[in-house]
């Protein structure tokens, strides 16, 4: 299975981007998978402005675009910012729904989240799912947060052995039988 994963965080040492890097190990151990990670940041995506699209839409949209549209699974990690989904990914989702046709469309998406507070995000992921399901995508029912995600890894960014790192390869076994159905 080909999938697209990315964080919704552009901070160099996100909790997300560690996420997102332990799902890449995980999914990297059957050989059958191709992974593809991008970084929001390297792509450069300006805050949407209609000005701005009409003078054309910008690089790293279309190239976000044309990730989206060949990867047969896509996993999101988003950061929570005041307890909603964060203005970098949601700025994304935006600029890609601009796209004809619309990549996101028909997609089954995995959503997951690591903040560090109590609740790992999980709020914010209810409300990243809002514009996600508008342009069709299929959005896996289980959802994975990581609480107190600071503690959570070890000094070399990966994530401790213990039962969150057992349920987080128990949801990717699962986000991929629901994906292989589309």
């Amino acid at each position: 299975m080909k999938y697209l994963l990315f964080s919704g965080s552009f901070r160099t040492e996100s909790l997300n981007k560690k996420l997102i890097s332990e799902v890449d190990k995980i999914l990297s151990k059957e050989s059958s998978n191709q992974i593809v990670t991008a970084d929001l940041r390297s792509l450069s995506i300006p805050v949407y402005d209609g000005d701005i699209e009409s003078k054309g839409i910008p690089d790293g949209v279309s190239q976000l675009g044309e990730m989206i549209k060949s990867a047969e699974a896509i996993i999101i990690a988003s950061p929570e910012y005041n307890g909603s989904i964060a203005g970098p990914l949601k700025n994304t989702i935006d600029w890609v729904s601009r796209l004809r046709p619309v990549p996101f469309e028909g997609k089954p998406i995995l959503l997951m989240g690591a903040s560090p507070g109590g609740f790992g995000a999980i709020r914010s992921l209810s409300f990243t799912k809002v514009p996600l399901e508008s342009l069709g995508c299929y959005i896996f029912p289980q959802t994975f947060a990581l609480p107190k995600a600071h503690e959570a890894f070890s000094e070399n960014g990966q994530l401790i052995e213990g039962p969150l790192k057992t349920k987080l390869s128990e949801v990717l076994k699962k986000f991929k039988m629901f994906a292989e159905r589309f």
